[in-house]
Parts: structure tokens; sequence; C-alpha cells
């Protein structure tokens, strides 16, 4: 079973979120704190994840919003560290003044370099804090699947995501693919993710 690393974005995810619910649920998840959820700066939040991802070698990530962004600066400063994959849902804008507040632009530009790592891209069509032609952009480049949701705001407590069970299956799919693309490696006698169209 692939350890997980639940990665929460400005405000941390209170207790009815789905991101706490499979915390709480699934196998060898754990959550990646920060000091200061409400005032985020990239720096100490990339410190955390950094030592989080180093103390588990192969974790799939599960980040919401911030977190996404988050995910992305590791993947462009630390391309050496052993992520297995990355369920990246409902990504903020941090590029954008219209749809993030001020205090998230440490965060900016946010990375638009093809992740070094099996991804997935989950996006809804009203999320307040990024269009979603823009989310599937980052998507584009990132090198990952889009997955459109649908009106689901942005995916959490209050758009009414609590357990979230058909975010459970994406990431069963995500997990499984990452595995079919290991062993296809070795077989193969490459890196996990060189040979794979992900489109």
């Amino acid at each position: 079973m692939s350890s997980i690393l639940i990665i929460p974005g400005l405000g941390g995810s209170g207790q009815h979120h789905w991101q706490s619910h499979w915390e709480q649920t699934l196998p060898n998840a754990r959550r990646v704190e920060q000091a200061d959820w409400d005032r985020p700066e990239l720096s100490a939040w990339m410190e955390r994840l950094e030592n989080a991802v180093a103390a588990v070698p192969g974790a799939v990530l599960v980040a919401h919003s911030l977190g996404c962004a988050l995910v992305a600066h590791l993947a462009l400063r630390r391309p050496d560290l052993p992520v297995g994959a990355a369920l990246l849902v409902a990504p903020a804008d941090v590029d954008s003044a219209r749809h993030t507040p001020e205090h998230v632009r440490s965060f900016a530009p946010l990375p638009g370099k093809r992740l070094p790592f099996r991804s997935v891209v989950v996006a809804s069509r009203n999320d307040p804090y990024i269009a979603i032609d823009r989310a599937r952009a980052l998507a584009g480049a990132w090198g990952a699947i889009f997955v459109d949701v649908g009106a689901s705001g942005h995916i959490n407590t209050e758009a009414g995501f609590g357990p979230w069970p058909a975010g459970e299956d994406l990431l069963d799919e995500l997990i499984g693919g990452r595995e079919r693309s290991r062993r296809l490696a070795a077989e193969q006698g490459t890196s996990p993710g060189s040979h794979e169209t992900v489109r």
C-alpha cells in the first residue's frame, strides 16, 4: 500500500473536509502540518513538505487548493525528491489577483514545468479560486490527466464535499496507474514516467 501525504491549502482542512476524512480512514495517510495555516509563506511551507517527502520516499501526494501550488514548486525546486504521484484538487491560481488573496502571492509565479511524476488535476467549472480554462492549461503544462467535475465550487466542505468517495476512486486509479508504470519501467529498463502519455 502506497504511503499518502495529505497537503491542505490556505487555512488547513477542517474536520469535515474530505482531506481530513481521508487522513483518518486511508491506510498509511498522514497530513503535512504547517506552522501557520493562515499566513502562508512559500519557503516555510516548502521546508515542511520537503522534509515530509524525504521521510516517506515514493509517497503519493494529495493536495488541495494552495497545496497544489506548493507541490508544483516542490517539483521545480527539488526534482530529486522521490514522489510517487500526485492528486491535485482545485488548484488555486496564485498568479491571479482576481481569484486569490494578496497573502498567497509569495507562491507566485505558479510553475508551469512538467511534473516528474504521474499526476491528476481535478477542477470545477465554478471554482472561485481558478477559472476552468486556467486549470486545464495548468494540467497540460504539468503533464497531468485533467478531470472536470462540473460545477463543484472549490471542492471543499462549503461545496458539500465531505468523505468524497468519487475522489477516492480517482486516487485508487492514480495509484494503480503508478504501479503499472513502475512495472513497465522495470521491464523496459527506464525510469517511471519517462515513457508515459497521459492525455
